[in-house]
């Protein structure tokens, strides 16, 4: 079983010269087997002559460039042109030159560059060709030299399809990686938003509180407590995301919302919160977004709102979860700049991808009211 997959990973990972090697060495043996001789390509009409030592040059160069017509395709092209041409001026008529036509292929899907200079060094030489055909006594008329011309091009004209046909198809590719990366720098940067702003939110209210508490040393030990309570959850959740940056990491689930919850009250923004139902198991991404959901949308309450008070109910259904996070309007704005409103935008993106719907509006009486809507049941 080892040996056979040996081979297979052996081919795959040699050159491509090994891996044309075959079809030249196939095409040089087939052309000195009796039965196919002088049974090739024919122009110029000329006898037909039997194989000599000037065969087998002439059948080598035609045949054996074949190996290397990806890796040296104009170098591989002229030498079997070269051998065409004394294959057709002395009459051997070999099989081999079957080989030029599948170099011209090859030339015209491979050739990198001065492509349109080999093309017409290609027609300028085919003149001579012709010239000494006729020269030699050949019987060929005219328009046999022509539909071997035009022949000659549609070959070359295919090689170029298939050149262009294989350069879209790795623009294609590239355009797709690229976008595939800039969806998950994407992705990474709302991650890091929704944790770091929340935290950083939430440790920055929690030192204000405390530089008031000078006169009450006990209360100045909680406040820093919760400081550092909140330090060690942003920790957490950076090493989560992490975790889910890593190829191999496995189904992660969030902190819970009551942690989330206490930590935004310990921050001095009072929270009702309620929640309804079980959620469902193995929820995968479901159980992310609403916590990124809740999170969010506590953030906003502690940077715009500080000291409103915010109601968050969070239902869970047997098909869908229900968000509901809203804010009196009576609250300080915080000292924090006016935000770029990417937060919100990185939400109704996790949950539009989950299938669900999001909003997020101002209320009549001044407050705030995000409401989303996560179908359950949907794992990462």
């Amino acid at each position: 079983m080892t040996n056979r997959r040996w081979v297979p990973e052996w081919w795959s990972r040699s050159s491509v010269t090994v891996r044309d090697l075959p079809l030249a060495l196939l095409l040089l043996a087939m052309s000195f087997v009796p039965t196919f001789q002088s049974h090739g390509t024919q122009l110029g009409g000329l006898p037909h002559r039997a194989f000599d030592a000037l065969a087998v040059v002439a059948v080598a160069l035609q045949c054996l460039p074949l190996a290397g017509r990806r890796r040296w395709p104009l170098g591989c092209l002229a030498l079997a042109s070269a051998g065409f041409a004394v294959d057709q001026l002395l009459g051997y008529h070999s099989l081999g030159g079957t080989g030029f036509a599948i170099l011209l292929l090859s030339a015209g899907a491979h050739l990198g560059h001065h492509r349109r200079t080999t093309a017409i060094a290609l027609t300028a030489a085919y003149l001579p060709l012709v010239a000494a055909l006729v020269l030699l006594g050949g019987t060929e008329k005219p328009d046999g030299y022509v539909t071997f011309y035009l022949a000659s091009a549609l070959v070359w004209a295919i090689g170029t399809w298939l050149r262009g046909t294989r350069a879209a198809e790795a623009d294609r590719r590239r355009r797709v990686a690229e976008e595939t990366r800039a969806a998950e720098r994407a992705r990474i940067a709302r991650e890091l938003h929704d944790v770091v702003a929340h935290h950083v939110t939430a440790m920055v209210m929690q030192a204000e509180a405390a530089r008031y508490l000078t006169d009450a040393p006990d209360r100045v030990d909680a406040a820093l407590s919760s400081v550092t309570d909140s330090g060690r959850r942003a920790i957490t959740d950076l090493r989560h995301l992490l975790q889910m940056i890593n190829p191999d990491h496995g189904t992660g689930t969030a902190a819970p919302l009551s942690a989330l919850v206490e930590q935004t009250r310990q921050a001095g923004q009072p929270v009702d919160f309620t929640e309804n139902g079980t959620p469902a198991a193995s929820t995968g991404d479901v159980d992310l977004v609403v916590y990124r959901v809740v999170q969010e949308s506590l953030t906003n309450a502690l940077k715009y709102a500080h000291g409103s008070r915010t109601s968050v109910r969070v239902d869970h259904g047997e098909t869908e979860v229900t968000v509901r996070i809203s804010t009196d309007g009576s609250g300080a704005r915080a000292g924090f700049p006016v935000g770029s409103g990417r937060g919100l935008a990185g939400l109704r993106e996790r949950v539009d991808v989950l299938g669900g719907e999001f909003s997020a509006s101002p209320r009549t009486d001044g407050g705030f009211v995000v409401h989303a809507r996560v179908p359950a049941g949907i794992s990462s």
